[in-house]
């Protein structure tokens, strides 16, 4: 790990973690590319690249119903509990975070709200073939059936024989998924963005997925809603001298034997910390059938040395992680003072892993410091809100002048006759639009009946 040395007032910059930042142009090139034929050939382009990309295409792209209900027998029954149980503690949580509709009424009989309304279709997208992901398919799913999704796909790459792993599927079932389609990379993005003669299109498209997968979500961005353009994962610690070594090195390893490209960060006021982690961390990656993933991930991890607990809480603002773990002394108290994490874990209890199964918050989190800006998948993401607006005629009194005045200032002739002459109406005692003659008659006052001062001099 490449170390990072702050002291006296110096701040971590966001170049000093030399971030890989946007997607590579040959890959948004390539997953364009594939999009665009996909989009135009429909079924026939999306079998070549599951047979290109995938090594397998399955005759029909849906897997039957009857396959993924019967998946939850197929599997190891302790695991199926341990499903079950992420299942009921990960609705629980999003059950918390449903918005209701709501409206007001001023005392003037203006009525003013928010109709709330879940989108109509959505598309998960659940990385596989090589690896099985059945949490993944709890996390992005839960959300949508909670915010009262009708329509909730899931699109998976498929194993080599061209089936899915019966562990995926388990999870499709316990979370209520309406449609399986065994198809994954860009091809599948495209597919569900665009439809095809067998893959239905959907508002919005959600899941974490390769460079190709990202680039493909980026590039139908505005054709379809997404969740956000997912890069590689990322796990901070701060660390302060009360941490245990062994447990902060477990913990990066954890991040780190996801993938190479996953990112790791260390960031401690104890100077004497990062070598005992690193020391730890020999001994344990040596006995990981994981280690050269770990090691390739770990080789590009930072570790930010401070002088300070201040200085340090400032160093992870400037990370902004997808995840953030905090091994220090009145952690709770730290936690409040941080403003830029996907999610944080409290304590030396809070293992990163316990989040990322069975824990109730959802996994898909902001990564590559956009944390800074965004949130975890939740759902809101699969919900939309439209304002309501319902003005009476004694409300039309009370703000319809000022937007005469404001619609003036900015030259907008027709926003001030649209409001004076319901100004007209309501000053002459009219319930409704019978009479509006005397208003046409003479629109220039209706629109701004009294011209706006000069502004003054400076």
């Amino acid at each position: 790990m490449r170390t990072v040395t702050l002291t006296g007032d110096q701040r971590l910059q966001p170049s000093d973690l030399e971030r890989a930042g946007a997607l590579p142009r040959e890959v948004m090139d390539a997953a364009q590319a594939i999009v665009d034929d996909v989009r135009e050939r429909g079924d026939a382009a999306v079998r070549e690249y599951c047979l290109k990309f995938d090594g397998a295409c399955p005759a029909s792209f849906r897997v039957p119903d009857e396959v993924v209900k019967a998946a939850p027998s197929r599997v190891d029954p302790a695991f199926l509990e341990a499903l079950q149980r992420a299942y009921r503690q990960i609705r629980d949580f999003h059950e918390r975070e449903a918005e209701q509709s709501w409206f007001e009424t001023r005392a003037n009989g203006t009525i003013l709200g928010v109709k709330v309304t879940p989108v109509a279709s959505v598309a998960l997208y659940v990385p596989g073939g090589r690896a099985q992901y059945p949490s993944t398919v709890l996390m992005d799913s839960i959300p949508a059936k909670v915010a009262g999704v009708e329509r909730v796909i899931m699109v998976t790459p498929p194993q080599k024989d061209g089936s899915i792993s019966p562990y995926t599927l388990a999870a499709a079932a316990v979370a209520g998924i309406d449609e399986v389609y065994a198809v994954g990379g860009a091809q599948a993005i495209g597919a569900v963005a665009y439809g095809t003669e067998s893959i239905p299109r959907v508002a919005k498209v959600v899941g974490p997925g390769n460079a190709y997968v990202a680039a493909a979500k980026r590039y139908v961005s505005g054709d379809v809603g997404i969740d956000m353009v997912a890069g590689p994962s990322e796990v901070c610690v701060l660390a302060d001298g009360t941490a245990d070594p062994a447990v902060v090195a477990a913990d990066l390893m954890a991040q780190a034997e996801h993938d190479p490209m996953a990112t790791c960060y260390l960031v401690t006021c104890d100077a004497t910390l990062p070598a005992r982690v690193l020391e730890a961390y020999e001994l344990l990656v040596a006995q990981s059938p994981r280690e050269e993933i770990t090691r390739a991930s770990l080789d590009h991890g930072v570790i930010v040395s401070c002088e300070t607990l201040d200085a340090a809480i400032d160093a992870v603002d400037t990370i902004a992680p997808e995840h953030l773990e905090l091994h220090c002394a009145d952690a709770w108290s730290i936690m409040a003072r941080v403003h830029n994490a996907g999610a944080i874990f409290v304590g030396p209890w809070s293992s990163e892993p316990l989040g990322d199964y069975v824990a109730g918050p959802n996994h898909t989190l902001p990564t590559g410091g956009t944390a800074a800006f965004s949130n975890p998948l939740g759902v809101y993401d699969f919900q939309k809100r439209s304002s309501v607006i319902s003005y009476s005629p004694a409300g039309v009194l009370d703000d319809g002048p000022a937007v005469q005045e404001m619609a003036q200032a900015e030259g907008l002739w027709a926003h001030a006759l649209s409001a004076g002459m319901r100004v007209r109406l309501a000053q002459a005692g009219a319930e409704s639009f019978e009479n509006t003659q005397a208003a046409c008659a003479d629109a220039g006052k209706t629109a701004w009946p009294v011209p706006l001062a000069e502004p003054k001099d400076a």
